[in-house]
């Protein structure tokens, strides 16, 4: 029997109602949103309306019914026109309601999934630190159980976090030291903060490179109390609950990386039929056409790589090494197309008014967010057997 590795009828749906979604009220509007910094609320909310952010999760918590494939196309449609939008939807599926969804009690479960999938409230991912980023075994942030109050005592600091200081961010999911191991090895936790718990402090916006139109914060926590029905899983099982989460979410990036990608040849080649030069369309220039081509190339090999891993995931297979493989590869070759785009573009790919020039300023995070591609190539090697 021959292989099929067309998508089914209902992910096609999917994929052109987004695709349609993205051209219609994206495009026309995200780039005045991205040149003032401002957070596209509106274009938000009518994805919650959507059902994107609820595209995973079971009907039961609010979600669609579908799986994490389901949200990769939907976010590799997004970034093909705006990768602010693209990583305010991942973060807060991937990072903000799926350790929830994983880790969380029922009652966690109840109360925060339905607003969560709605789009109604935003969730976050607190790991990174000030002085740690690739060792996540570094954390700092600490959390004393107050057996008085039956509280956690956060006290710590977390930057880069996406999605943590909206108007509609309703938790973030901190990784603190909870105590020791016997070997003296930090006993990691995560636990659900609130926002505007009293303690929990949101810092101004981080003047960015690009994805200016999502939103990025340091946070920080002094003496913050929660209850200890907030902790997310079991006391210690934080670490191996965010290696999860990461694993999962380097798809999701890859699927990112891949529109930002497919993004740089749609306006390449849109701009190279358009645009004359010496009387004829630049597009008949073998140099453009050999550039495109390449770009499609790499576009295209990024997306089965994406897919595979996203395929192994919903079907329980390991996917570890496929994740890595594809957020390794997606990243690096929508920076390469990026920068291609920008090259077809000329001057006007300078200028912000163009499309290519913001997923230029984009590109480059894929490569560091969510584990950088030296990580992932420890990462791809260790799978290989490899040790150091």
């Amino acid at each position: 029997m021959a292989i099929d590795h067309r998508l089914s009828d209902e992910y096609e749906e999917l994929r052109s109602t987004v695709a349609e979604f993205a051209r219609e009220v994206i495009a026309p509007t995200i780039g005045e949103y991205y040149e003032k910094q401002e957070f596209p609320y509106e274009i938000v909310r009518e994805m919650g309306r959507m059902g994107l952010f609820g595209l995973p999760f079971p009907e039961e918590y609010g979600g669609m019914g579908g799986d994490y494939f389901a949200l990769c196309l939907a976010l590799e449609e997004i970034a093909r026109v705006d990768s602010s939008v693209a990583i305010t939807l991942e973060a807060g599926v991937s990072l903000g309601a799926m350790p929830v969804y994983r880790f969380g009690t029922e009652e966690q479960k109840q109360e925060w999934l339905p607003k969560l999938c709605s789009g109604e409230m935003l969730g976050a991912f607190g790991l990174t630190e000030p002085d740690f980023g690739s060792d996540a075994g570094g954390t700092r942030t600490t959390a004393r159980l107050d057996e008085a109050t039956d509280q956690w005592v956060i006290n710590g600091t977390k930057c880069f976090i996406t999605n943590s200081g909206t108007d509609i961010t309703g938790l973030v999911t901190v990784t603190a030291v909870t105590g020791r191991k016997p070997d003296g090895r930090p006993l990691i936790s995560s636990i659900i903060v609130p926002a505007g718990t009293p303690g929990f402090t949101v810092a101004k916006k981080y003047s960015k490179v690009g994805w200016n139109a999502s939103d990025t914060r340091e946070l920080s926590f002094a003496d913050c109390r929660v209850p200890a029905a907030n902790l997310l899983g079991e006391q210690g099982r934080g670490y191996a609950q965010f290696l999860r989460i990461l694993d999962e979410g380097r798809i999701a990036i890859s699927a990112l990386a891949t529109g930002l990608a497919q993004g740089c040849v749609d306006e390449s080649l849109a701009y190279a039929k358009a645009r004359e030069a010496f009387g004829r369309p630049i597009g008949a220039n073998q140099a453009i056409q050999f550039k495109l081509a390449d770009m499609e190339m790499r576009a295209y090999t990024a997306r089965l790589a994406w897919r595979d891993a996203a395929s192994r995931l919903v079907h329980g297979e390991p996917f570890k090494k496929q994740a890595a493989l594809a957020k390794l590869h997606s990243s690096e070759i929508a920076v390469t197309n990026a920068r291609e785009a920008t090259q077809i573009h000329g001057g006007y790919g300078f200028m912000n008014e163009y499309p290519v020039a913001r997923m230029w300023r984009d590109a480059k995070i894929l490569e560091i967010g969510e584990g950088t591609s030296e990580v992932q190539r420890m990462l791809i090697a260790r799978e290989l057997g490899l040790t150091s």
